[in-house]
Order: C-alpha cells, then structure tokens, then sequence
C-alpha cells in the first residue's frame, strides 16, 4: 500500500456485530467520526456497509475490516444504523477506539 507522506500510518481494524435480540435485523448503513490529534476530524457515513447490507437473525453476527490513514493520533467514535423485521429502527454505537502514532 502507499501512502501519502502527511499520511504515513494506516490503522486497519476489525469490527464484529452480533445480533443479541430476538428479531432479524437488517443493517443499512454507519456513521464514523474521526478527531484528529491536530483538531481537524473526519466524518464518514453513507449507505451500506463495505458494499453490503447484512441481514442478521437473532444470534448470527456480520465482521468486517478497514481501515483509516493518517499523520497524527486519532479517536474514532462509530455507530450503525438499520431497522428490524417489524420495521423498528435499529442503532449500534461502537465503544470508541485509539488509533496512536508511533513514537520515531
């Protein structure tokens, strides 16, 4: 992978979502914001999630990874977004997560 030179780092991460409930739900989309260390931030969001939208039964879970480039450390806060098969809205936050530099 090449990386841009005010960008040198790549974080990748892995992201599990089981379904604890006792309905099918069906995830459509998620919302990550990333607050750099230099106070700028970054927000991402959209439809689907990396090109999919999962439909979990009660106890099945959906993984997936990506991952974030950057120059400085960073916080990132994420949440997903869907609705059950009775049509009730759904919303996962995730736990945030650091993303640290390493130390030259």
């Amino acid at each position: 992978m090449s990386l841009p030179e005010d960008k040198p780092h790549a974080f990748v991460y892995f992201i599990t979502i089981e379904n604890a409930s006792d309905r099918t739900i069906t995830l459509l989309g998620r919302k990550w914001v990333i607050q750099h260390a230099d106070d700028t931030h970054l927000v991402v969001e959209g439809d689907k999630i990396v090109g999919e939208t999962p439909r979990l039964p009660p106890g099945e879970h959906f993984s997936y990874n990506s991952y974030h480039v950057t120059g400085v450390d960073a916080r990132a806060a994420g949440c997903f977004h869907g609705i059950d098969e009775l049509g009730n809205k759904i919303h996962v936050l995730l736990a945030p997560f650091d993303m640290r530099v390493p130390a030259t």
